[in-house]
């Protein structure tokens, strides 16, 4: 069973086609922050989306642009996590 829940949602879902790696980073970090807790798994993604290309002023763009919806503190743990991740 474990097997299945780790094969199911990291093979099935990423090897589909239609949206690109890059794009695909960027909705699975903008999850990532709205769902709020998980400050780890962002990092992993904010670094995920360095790997693929997308620059620290991209996500950056995406974070600020996420405000509305998911508050002031989730933005701002965001933030912290990308100051942290992106040390340029």
């Amino acid at each position: 069973m474990a097997s299945v829940s780790i094969w199911h949602p990291l093979n099935l879902h990423n090897t589909r086609n239609g949206v690109d790696i890059k794009v695909r980073e960027l909705i699975t970090l903008s999850m990532l922050i709205a769902l709020g807790g998980v400050e780890s798994q962002i990092k992993g993604h904010i670094q995920g989306n360095l790997n693929v290309g997308n620059g620290k002023d991209i996500l950056l763009d995406l974070i600020t642009q996420l405000l509305p919806w998911v508050g002031y503190p989730r933005t701002l743990n965001a933030l912290k996590c990308l100051n942290e991740v992106a040390t340029e």
